[in-house]
């Protein structure tokens, strides 16, 4: 291990340890600290599934529609009652009553990359970039100090066969409000692709500190022509609290088994140690890429074939351990008061099943999952009809996510009007 105080050393001269945070510092507009409501919501987790999981397959399953439609996994009680799920989610079945479940979610979209950016600002223009991210939000508001205040994990941003979605940082507020990424191996290594453009200069550096501090003090000299994600990556590698938290091998090997040896399980992990460290919004990426389709593209959930073998071997088993280990993990730690956990998709699949034995996109209705913070576990919010292809009950949409994230992680209608997003959205009371 480096001492903090030689590698300090090391950034006096062409450059100041003061100009790298500064580059990466996020302003707050909505106030200052002491005059903002107090957040219940200390940190937030969202876990998102991309490519958009089928809700009949897992949580809304509708076991009395024709066979069509019911797909055929067999459906398992849960904690809560009248409940059920599908037989592919037993751990999470067992936990019902630690968290609420919205079966009235809605997009108006159906393609993944407007969807999602949509589904991850709440609004019409985020498939535009024209605004930001909710983690952007509360970056902006909280303001950060040597952690990031907005953190995403997985292999990098996500994307399909076009390209990747547009609604996944800061929007027209600039770059400086995008998550900074950080990608997890299934043996839990990490890894920051902003470091990539530093030559020579990795994580596994760190642990070399004659090699770190002369790798540091020849960039240095080339500060001027640091863009910002350079800037930001440099920063990181000044904080040793940041250090601590990517650490995974801190962890005792019985809780990284808990999780499973996945980049999903061992990013929730990694998830729960930054808000552990006190990041306050933290992006799980569902990175698997399963190639369900085609080979080097991450489509994760988008099983437009494959689903009933795809979700049984893969999905299912890794989002039932993974998501039961993060509850207990967060609540064995006390911070399941502090911390919210949101899991969602872009949207949901096709109620009839497809031509291919699989689901298509659809947008007119889909699931969430809500814990921590006050939400009342064992809560169902909506429901949809007989074969689940539309909300019987007012739909929630990604504008009202947004908004319930969002005044829980302290940014209050108030602030929102000030920051301009989400005009007129309302919170989803009925989760708690």
């Amino acid at each position: 291990m480096f001492e903090v105080g030689g590698f300090r050393s090391a950034l006096h001269g062409s450059v100041s340890r003061r100009a790298f945070l500064t580059a990466s510092a996020v302003t707050p507009l909505a106030g200052t600290a002491a005059a903002r409501p107090a957040a219940r919501a200390r940190s937030v987790i969202v876990l998102w599934l991309w490519g958009a999981p089928s809700h009949l397959d897992t949580f809304d399953p509708k076991p009395n529609a024709p066979a069509e439609v019911r797909g055929p996994f067999g459906t398992i009680p849960t904690r809560t009652a009248g409940v059920r799920f599908t037989e592919l989610f037993p751990k999470t079945a067992a936990r019902s009553d630690r968290f609420a479940l919205v079966r009235s979610n809605v997009n108006f979209d159906g393609d993944h990359l407007k969807a999602g950016s949509i589904g991850l600002t709440g609004m019409l223009e985020g498939k535009d970039a024209e605004v930001p991210n909710f983690g952007s939000v509360v970056a902006r508001h909280r303001g950060t100090a040597d952690l990031p205040a907005f953190l995403a994990i997985g292999r990098g941003h996500p994307r399909d066969v076009v390209g990747p979605m547009k609604g996944y940082g800061g929007g027209t507020w600039g770059r400086n409000f995008d998550p900074f990424l950080v990608g997890c191996s299934p043996a839990g290594e990490t890894d920051v692709p902003a470091l990539r453009l530093l030559d020579g200069l990795s994580p596994a550096a760190l642990d070399d500190r004659r090699r770190l501090l002369g790798e540091l003090d020849r960039h240095a000299r080339d500060a001027d022509k640091w863009d910002a994600a350079r800037r930001r990556a440099y920063a990181l590698l000044t904080a040793p609290e940041a250090r601590a938290a990517l650490d995974l091998t801190r962890e005792r090997a019985p809780t990284r088994a808990a999780y499973g040896h996945t980049s999903f399980g061992q990013s929730c992990l990694l998830a729960r140690r930054l808000v552990e460290a006190g990041v306050p919004y933290v992006q799980v990426n569902w990175s698997q890429y399963v190639e369900a389709m085609t080979p080097n593209c991450d489509f994760g959930w988008d099983t437009h074939i494959f689903n009933f073998d795809l979700l049984p071997d893969r999905h299912g088993p890794v989002f039932d351990r993974v998501y039961a280990a993060l509850l207990d993990d967060l609540r064995d730690r006390g911070l399941l008061d502090t911390t919210l956990v949101v899991a969602l998709g872009e949207f949901g699949r096709t109620p009839r099943i497809n031509g291919q034995a699989s689901r298509d996109h659809w947008p007119q209705c889909y699931f969430s999952l809500w814990a921590g913070c006050g939400v009342r576990g064992g809560t169902v919010v909506g429901d949809s009809d007989r074969t689940g292809a539309a909300p019987l009950t007012e739909p929630v949409t990604p504008g009202m996510v947004g908004a319930t994230i969002l005044e829980l992680a302290g940014v209050d209608s108030q602030a929102r009007a000030e920051l301009r997003v989400l005009p007129g959205q309302r919170v989803i009371h009925e989760l708690f």
